[in-house]
């Protein structure tokens, strides 16, 4: 099987990043490895200085971050089993992506955000060997970016439910409603508006695909009227969920490929051992004989 060469992007963290990105897949080698680029954010410090006077800000009360090295070493050390390469690569990346998102001045949690992430763990790890360790996995990686792994669950859980019981008209209508996935819609589209700290991210824009798709409201007008309640970039949300769509496809491919390496290898194992259980039936016919 010739050797798979695919490209996808993965790197958008801000309305305004890109970066690009390269997928290699070798049917050759059991190593299947994901090249996934993501973008650097780059902090600006301006000093404003005239004749009459400087003024100079400090801040004692906030921490300095943690490096991405700490953070990925934060991963490795919670979670010591080895992860499958297929895995494992799309993992440490996204973790590069999150501790920059993670770390921004303006990042603030939400549960969009959550249940945006949410969906792409459980869409990248589908059909990994062991639910216990896929969960293991997750509380690891969470726990590293100094966030509750839990909170995570419960919010995507809390939007999921809610996003089933609405139809294409109340999900627009949040805004005139009470309720606590209502109020948490509301904080959003206040904050995004301009009134609080809102960073937007792919996967805030996975996020609201899912309310969605959960909502059976998969018009494109229905989008564009959510992105425009919430104070969001339509185009940019186009633009983040034809990326995921692709890597959706590029991560269907490569477990496929990786489903018949191991298939093959299975398969040239048991030929292999054909020969040693008949040579073993054989002699043991000709201690049997000789008796």
């Amino acid at each position: 099987m010739a050797t798979v060469i695919s490209s996808f992007s993965f790197s958008t963290l801000t309305q305004s990043s890109s970066q690009r990105n390269l997928t290699t897949l070798s049917s050759n080698s059991p190593t299947f490895r994901f090249r996934v680029g993501f973008s650097c954010l780059n902090v600006g410090v301006r000093a404003s200085n005239s004749a009459s006077k400087m003024v100079v800000r400090c801040s004692s009360s906030v921490a300095e971050p943690p490096t991405v090295s700490e953070t990925k070493l934060n991963f490795l050390k919670a979670y010591k089993r080895p992860i499958p390469s297929i895995y494992n690569t799309v993992l440490q990346e996204l973790i590069v992506q999150q501790h920059l998102m993670r770390y921004k001045r303006s990042y603030r949690y939400d549960a969009v955000f959550a249940l945006g992430f949410v969906t792409v763990y459980e869409q990248l790890m589908e059909g990994y060997p062991s639910d216990e360790d896929r969960d293991a996995i997750f509380q690891a990686y969470i726990q590293a970016l100094k966030e509750d792994p839990e909170q995570y669950r419960v919010d995507a859980k809390k939007l999921e439910e809610w996003a089933r019981s609405q139809n294409p008209n109340s999900l627009l209508e949040f805004s005139s409603r009470e309720g606590e996935v209502e109020g948490i819609l509301k904080d959003i589209a206040e904050r995004a508006g301009g009134k609080g700290d809102f960073s937007y991210s792919r996967f805030f824009a996975i996020g609201l695909f899912r309310l969605l798709e959960l909502a059976n409201a998969m018009e494109p007008t229905i989008l564009e009227k959510l992105c425009a309640v919430l104070n969001v970039n339509k185009r940019s949300v186009d633009r983040d969920l034809d990326v995921y769509r692709n890597l959706l496809s590029k991560l269907v491919q490569a477990k496929e490929l990786l489903k018949e390496y191991v298939d093959r290898e299975k398969k040239k194992r048991e030929e292999r051992a054909e020969p040693q259980k008949s040579n073993e039936a054989i002699t043991q016919q000709q201690q049997f004989s000789s008796l």
